[in-house]
């Protein structure tokens, strides 16, 4: 059964709702009609928490600008090759490394310039549009100023504050804002498009914070489900000092390991298909210098992967981060009887006996170490260090 693209977006109404107008206004301009909706424009920025499907609307927005029909219908072969990643105009920028450079904004503007070649629409999706450079951004605003005809840009972004977003870029962006999406919601997803049984979705939902993908890798991933369960056993399980080295060790190894695991097969894979491209293992004349070039480019392949493995780590570790702050939270909640949902409902127990061990000010500064850990580590604090500062704090209360 064909099911539409906007199924994809996940409790975002709203949102979907805007999108749906602005597609239906896009094909009414290939159609040489006049947008009298006003709905169409060449700049949008998607901002949302963490989870909340920022890439996902902005792809499945591409969809709908190169489906045939204009709806979003999902049977298509531009609503396809566009949701699949494989559609020619429909170009997408995942920041692998910590940013986004000038040089690949330059050439991601000059490639948009260009005109559609079997779609309707130029699309540029800049995932992490935050992560943009000073240059990068300067190089993206001169686009956006003077977009080229049948041009779009779909920049994602946690919000529209000046530390994510130029205010210039800002300025020219029309802004489509998410919200957490429901646990409602993300358990049907799990269930129905995602094959988990009810139980287990109702539970990912309910403890994944909002974050549509970290429900499903809990939902599917007994080691991520293991992983977490570590984390948050960490504040009760700080009773003697060389604890604070033990669990600080835990944290960064199995970030570390994390990251190992997602780029290891990428890695290999990327490296052969590359010396295959550059005609390593060939024979006859030239193989030599063939060789030198492949082994070259390899090397300039590997310090990128290697910058990517670091942003993989990290990014591991904040969401471990992100549970403990939220354990916090849960007994500040816990000892005030505020009755608030909590984040780690399966953990009320561990909850209940840290508020009757600690007093609500020692738990407000655990929380707060939590979150100067978060802060300095995208500061390039070197993880270890961040982590056992804030571990000894979180011991001591």
């Amino acid at each position: 059964m064909v099911t539409s693209v906007w199924s994809q977006v996940v409790g975002q109404e709203p949102a979907v709702e805007t999108l749906q107008t602005a597609a239906s206004a896009a094909a009414a301009l290939v159609a040489g009609e006049a947008d009298t909706s006003g709905g169409m424009t060449h700049a949008w920025l998607f901002t949302g928490p963490p989870g909340s499907g920022r890439s996902v609307a902005a792809r499945t927005f591409a969809a709908a600008l190169q489906c045939s029909t204009g709806t979003g219908c999902g049977g298509c072969t531009g609503c396809r090759t566009a949701v699949a990643g494989t559609h020619a105009d429909v170009r997408l920028v995942v920041p692998e490394g910590l940013s986004i450079s000038v040089a690949e904004m330059r050439a991601l503007v000059q490639a948009a310039a260009r005109r559609p070649t079997t779609g309707e629409w130029q699309v540029v999706i800049i995932e992490d549009a935050d992560r943009l450079t000073e240059g990068a951004s300067n190089a993206l605003l001169k686009a956006v100023e003077e977009p080229p005809d049948r041009t779009v840009f779909l920049l994602c972004a946690p919000s529209d504050h000046p530390e994510d977003v130029s205010v210039t870029i800002r300025s020219r962006c029309r802004l489509v804002t998410l919200r957490t999406p429901p646990p409602d919601a993300i358990a049907r997803v799990l269930a129905e498009r995602d094959g988990v049984d009810e139980s287990t979705a109702r539970w990912a939902a309910s403890v994944c914070g909002g974050h549509v993908g970290r429900a499903r890798r809990l939902a599917t991933d007994e080691a991520a489900r293991g992983r977490r369960d570590s984390v948050l056993r960490i504040p009760l399980g700080l009773r003697r000092p060389g604890d604070v080295f033990t669990c600080a060790d835990e944290l960064i190894k199995t970030a570390e390991s994390d990251a190992a695991d997602e780029s290891k097969t990428r890695d290999e894979a990327e490296a052969e298909e590359l010396r295959t491209a550059m005609g390593s293992g060939g024979t006859g004349k030239g193989v030599a210098a063939a060789k030198r070039s492949a082994d070259a480019a390899v090397k300039q392949l590997e310090k990128r992967q290697k910058s990517r493995a670091t942003r993989t780590q990290r990014d591991t570790l904040d969401l471990a981060l992100i549970d403990l702050a939220g354990f916090y939270r849960d007994v500040l909640v816990t000892s005030s009887g505020a009755g608030a949902i909590l984040n780690h409902p399966d953990f009320a127990e561990h909850s209940r006996e840290a508020a009757r061990e600690w007093t609500p000010a020692s738990t407000l500064r655990r929380l707060e170490a939590v979150l100067e850990c978060r802060e300095a580590i995208t500061w390039n604090v070197k993880p270890r260090i961040a982590v056992e500062a804030m571990i000894t704090t979180l011991r001591e209360g």
